[in-house]
C-alpha cells in the first residue's frame, strides 16, 4: 500500500536536477543562437524582425526560467520554503506544473505521434516522468504542509 501522506523529498531534487539541465541545455542553444529544439538552426536577424526578443534573448531567458523552476523546486522540501505562505506556494506550484506540462505534452505527442518538432519515442518516456515527477513533487508539498495547515489543527 502506498501511503499517500508521507513527503517525499527526492521528486523535488530530481526536478530540480532536471531543471537545471534544461537551464544549461538553453544556455548553450541560447549562446548559439539556436532554437531549443532537437537540431534547431541558426536564426538570422532577418528571421526574428518584428519579434520582441531574438533567438539567443529568449533562450536566456528560458535559461533562467529553468533556475527560476530548480529553486521553487528545492523550496517545496526546506524549511523555508515549506514556512512560505501556502496558498502563495501552491499558486507557483500550479503554474509551474501548468508549464512542465505543456512542455512534457508536447514531448509526448511527438515522441509517440509525430508533430514534426523532432523530439523521439525516449522524449516522450521522459515527458511521461517528469509529468509524474512534477505530480509527485506537488503532492508531497501538499502532504508536508496539510499537517500545519489543514488536517489535525485544533478547531
Amino acid at each position: 500500500m502506498v501511503d499517500l501522506d508521507h513527503a517525499r523529498k527526492w521528486p523535488a531534487y530530481t526536478m530540480a536536477a532536471l531543471f537545471l539541465c534544461y537551464a544549461a541545455g538553453k544556455a548553450a542553444f541560447a549562446a548559439q543562437a539556436r532554437l531549443g529544439f532537437p537540431g534547431g538552426p541558426p536564426v538570422s536577424a532577418a528571421e526574428t524582425a518584428g519579434y520582441f526578443l531574438d533567438a539567443a534573448s529568449a533562450q536566456w531567458l528560458a535559461a533562467a526560467t529553468g533556475v527560476l523552476g530548480a529553486c521553487v523546486a528545492v523550496a517545496t522540501v526546506t524549511p523555508l520554503g515549506r514556512g512560505a505562505p501556502r496558498g502563495l506556494m501552491l499558486l507557483v506550484l500550479a503554474g509551474m506544473t501548468l508549464a512542465v506540462g505543456g512542455g512534457a505534452g508536447i514531448m509526448i505527442l511527438d515522441g509517440f505521434v509525430g508533430l514534426g518538432v523532432g523530439w523521439q519515442w525516449y522524449h516522450g518516456v521522459l515527458g511521461v516522468v517528469v509529468l509524474g515527477l512534477s505530480a509527485e513533487t506537488m503532492r508531497s508539498y501538499l502532504a508536508a504542509t496539510r499537517r500545519r495547515h489543514g488536517r489535525g489543527a485544533a478547531a
